[in-house]
């Protein structure tokens, strides 16, 4: 591996002529460079109009500019190559950042001796026949050769007219301190994109980000940027803060918003997740409407980074969420929910390093370490070294939020004195959740229709999903809302496979399948004990089985008080159901099967946490018996 170090632009604030004239005195000893003991001076001369080099900044022709490039690569040192070139490179760059320091020691001598203006070299005027005298060939070796003009020419003027080069001022300025070799990977991968990527380039913090996220390490920051820069490419993201408008219902109910900026400076993005209805805003926007919200926000950090960076006069490369848990509850673990959140989370980290600065959670009840054993394995390490939780108030008082944000910042629902315009948030009714015929006309929820089915189920017709499963220890997981009517669900255990025949295992089947013949206690058996789900509630639940077989998953119409329910109807009561306009109910459901191992300690918690956590439940059914264990969470 080669090392490369690539310097930014250093830049003195005196005329060309007088850095030369200090230049000069570093030669032939320096004792402000140890290592440099002295030169040997080969050749001297100056051309006869007193013109030595000519380097001018395109800008500002009372400074000076200077930038130094450099490469090392040792073929053979005992299996030490790398940990030497690094050494080696390590002292070049110490050498080089004391470079300037050495320049600026004998510009304040040259200022001290009375030297603080040196007259700028003028061309004498050219005859025409002294003129056609030049034109002649040259001596390859002379200094004439090196004059504006000449074969150094195009070079110098490539130099001076790329307005692209970073300065030392603005690096300490603009992205904060780094060190001589960070400052070299920023400007070699900024480079780089100028010659080779075809798009907008992107701006120096948004590569910084990168840069850090992978350790500086160069190679491995380019490969992210690039895919990074194609994924904004194909989604438009850089339109996005243009072509954005969040649908009202999400601005209503998105308990989300900008919140003045925190103690250091960086601007404050308040989420009151625990009143959020995260599965209602799903089923009524989609998947797809809350990921292009959140990429909104990120969008909107950055742009307000820059913001404070220019108003403070000094980096803000990063923001800080305020993080309020108070109300999270069970439906806040809704599984398609959990994994949307698993998405969006994959999708920032990839997208936006480092634009986190600190993130401060607070009010975390009992059932967030449920849902962080099931988010944290997807959240970067130098990500979640940024996470600040209390539990409780313990966010009062010193050691709190008092440490990170002004008391005069510090929202009110969290007893401070800023008024916070945040949306409550607050459940979203299921009348506005989307119907059926538009999610097939909206692009954008395919995936959250891919993962919902919606039935029917009428009077003397059930409903009934047969899940085959090979192993023993599995564990099969529901949740579905009852939109119309009342239902209710039971979960059997058949020994051979019913119509409409084989399937793969864990494919569906449904409709009715359980057929007429079938006896209770002999072909199935019920695993699960049935349970009255009323119109309006949302049911999660889990069975961890202990047979193989086929588990047959039913909902069936609610029976008024005092009537038999039979859950084998005869044809005539299933044609009369089908051909009657009586009353139906309408439903919503998800099931998932999972190894029993893969489900303890996640998503089976759910069990051991469903009494007392939840604000929104109704209540609590499970059975179980020496062969098996099943749990349910009914809540509106």
């Amino acid at each position: 591996m080669v090392q490369r170090y690539q310097s930014p632009v250093r830049v003195y604030k005196y005329p060309f002529e007088l850095v030369m004239a200090a230049y000069e005195k570093r030669f032939p000893t320096c004792p402000q460079i140890p290592v440099f003991l002295g030169s040997e001076v080969l050749r001297e001369s100056r051309s006869p109009d007193g013109a030595v080099h000519v380097v001018v900044h395109p800008e500002n022709e009372d400074w000076t500019c200077f930038e130094q490039s450099a490469s090392l690569d040792i073929r053979s040192f005992f299996g030490f190559e790398n940990a030497l070139e690094k050494i080696a490179m390590k002292q070049y760059t110490a050498n080089v950042k004391r470079g300037k320091e050495v320049i600026e020691h004998y510009l304040n001598e040259l200022i001290s001796q009375g030297t603080s203006h040196i007259p700028r070299w003028t061309p004498a005027p050219v005859r025409e026949e002294d003129a056609r005298n030049q034109a002649g060939p040259r001596d390859p070796g002379s200094l004439e050769a090196h004059r504006p003009g000449s074969a150094l020419g195009p070079a110098l003027e490539a130099v001076s007219m790329d307005g692209d080069k970073l300065d030392a001022d603005y690096i300490e300025r603009c992205l904060g301190h780094l060190t001589p070799m960070q400052e070299s990977c920023l400007i070699q991968l900024r480079h780089w994109l100028q010659e080779t990527h075809k798009g907008k380039i992107p701006k120096d913090e948004h590569i910084l980000r990168f840069l850090r996220a992978r350790d500086f390490h160069l190679d491995k920051a380019r490969e992210m940027l690039c895919q990074s820069l194609s994924w904004r490419k194909q989604h438009q993201v850089d339109l996005l803060l243009q072509t954005w408008q969040p649908p009202a219902l999400l601005e209503e109910f998105y308990a989300g918003g900008w919140h003045y900026q925190d103690i250091d400076g960086r601007p404050l993005y308040i989420l009151r997740l625990g009143q959020m209805d995260t599965k209602g805003l799903m089923k009524a926007v989609g998947e797809e409407v809350l990921l292009r919200h959140v990429l909104s926000v990120n969008e909107e950090g950055q742009k307000r980074c820059e913001g404070s960076t220019r108003q403070l006069g000094r980096p803000i490369s990063s923001w800080t969420c305020l993080l309020d848990l108070e109300g999270l509850n069970m439906r806040h673990l809704w599984r398609p929910g959990v994994k949307a959140l698993l998405r969006m989370i994959e999708v920032v980290e990839d997208n936006y390093p480092e634009t986190l600065g600190r993130l401060l959670i607070v009010r975390a009840p009992r059932v967030f370490p449920v849902l962080w054993t099931l988010i944290s394995p997807f959240i970067n390490e130098n990500t979640r070294r940024k996470f600040l939780i209390y539990s409780g108030s313990n966010y009062q008082g010193p050691g709190g939020l008092v440490d990170y944000l002004d008391r005069e910042v510090i929202p009110d629902f969290l007893g401070g004195e800023s008024v916070c315009n945040v949306p409550e948030g607050g459940l979203v009714p299921k009348s506005l959740y989307m119907t059926e015929e538009e999610q097939e006309h909206a692009d954008q929820l395919w995936q959250w229709s891919e993962t919902y089915h919606s039935a029917s189920v009428l009077r003397g017709a059930p409903h009934e999903v047969a899940v085959e499963i090979l192993e023993g220890e599995s564990v099969i997981t529901w949740d579905f809302d009852i939109l119309r009517g009342d239902v209710v669900f039971s979960l059997y255990h058949a020994k051979k496979v019913p119509r409409p025949g084989a399937r793969e295992p864990g494919t569906r089947a449904s409709g009715q399948l359980i057929d007429k013949g079938w006896v209770l206690g002999r072909d199935y058996s019920r695993v699960e004990a049935p349970l009255v789900c009323r119109e309006g509630e949302s049911i999660q639940g889990s069975h961890v089985t202990r047979w193989p077989g086929v588990y047959l998953l039913q909902w069936q119409m609610h029976s008024p008080p005092g009537s038999v329910a039979c859950s084998l109807p005869g044809v005539d009561d299933v044609l009369t159901a089908l051909h009657s306009p009586g009353p139906k109910c309408k439903l919503l459901y998800y099931y998932e099967v999972l190894a029993s191992e893969d489900f303890r300690g996640s998503m089976s918690s759910l069990e051991s946490c469903t009494s007392g956590f939840s604000q929104l439940s109704a209540a609590t059914s499970s059975s179980s018996s020496g062969q098996s264990h099943s749990s349910s969470l009914v809540s509106r």
